[in-house]
């Protein structure tokens, strides 16, 4: 009989897996991945704790599921005296809780409580001017960019943060985070009307998400670059560039982006601003 032994694993390892996992759209791999990780030391604990937040994070945004406050509160109890990718997390879930209702993107500061923004908003200067390092300082400056813009509805307010996010990604070379950035500032740059920039910048999104593995996140910019399509005349290419976004979305799980892309082919523009805010 062939012998067997017990593989021991860095947490760190199992976390970067988990990580690459949820990245690709395997949420729930990632997760089930992390729940199996048990460890005495308090210190992996709470990391695999971290991550689970993470994973969760993902997962609600493309899935539209809602796991990620319970992961969240697990993992505030690992570290008592606080953590800054923690606190982030926090905020993106808080973020995300206030935009997607009911499936639903709620752009623009209409019907929301004013405190609750203003608080957000606070958190994620708090965070940037806290941070421990530039990668996770243009973290912060990112999402900084997405409250302005789409609880605000600042549009001039938001490219700037947006641009600082894309510095400091490029610093530290964080294609993630440079695709996120390139992604916001193209937005801004279609609404201006300057389609070149913005087929500029989503094509370098979409290479770089590519290049991380990001799959819901690569079908997202192939969307905006049907939205391009559309703008320049070419309807057969948009629709047909949507029509398989729609069907790559519903096949990883990923059921509000698989809605945009049907959505655009009944005629949406996926990119369409909110309304501006009053005085």
């Amino acid at each position: 009989m062939p012998s067997t032994a017990n593989a021991v694993v860095p947490v760190e390892e199992l976390i970067a897996a988990a990580q690459e996992l949820s990245v690709s759209g395997r949420w729930r791999r990632a997760a089930r991945l992390l729940d199996t990780c048990t460890s005495d030391t308090p210190d992996a604990r709470a990391r695999i704790a971290r991550a689970a937040a993470q994973v969760a994070l993902e997962q609600d945004w493309f899935a539209g599921t809602d796991t990620a406050t319970a992961r969240i509160e697990t993992a505030e109890k690992e570290f008592p005296g606080g953590d800054w990718d923690v606190d982030l997390a926090r905020l993106r879930n808080t973020y995300r809780r206030l935009l997607v209702v009911d499936g639903r993107l709620r752009l623009g500061p209409d019907g929301k409580d004013p405190e609750s923004l203003a608080s957000l908003r606070r958190e994620a200067e708090a965070l940037r001017d806290s941070a421990p390092d530039e990668g996770r300082r243009g973290w912060a400056e990112m999402y900084l960019g997405l409250i302005t813009d789409n609880h605000f509805a600042d549009l001039a307010g938001a490219p700037p943060h947006y641009a600082s996010a894309l510095r400091a990604a490029e610093s530290v070379e964080d294609p993630l985070l440079a695709r996120e950035a390139l992604r916001h500032l193209g937005d801004h740059d279609h609404d201006a009307g300057d389609h070149a920039l913005a087929l500029d910048r989503w094509r370098r999104a979409t290479t770089l998400g590519a290049a991380a593995g990001t799959v819901p996140g690569t079908l997202s910019q192939l969307l905006l670059l049907g939205v391009l399509a559309r703008d320049s005349g070419d309807e057969a290419g948009a629709r047909a560039l949507a029509t398989e976004v729609a069907h790559w979305a519903g096949a990883v799980g990923a059921p509000r982006l698989e809605a945009q892309a049907r959505g655009f082919l009944a005629g949406v523009d996926p990119t369409a601003p909110p309304a501006e805010s009053g005085p």
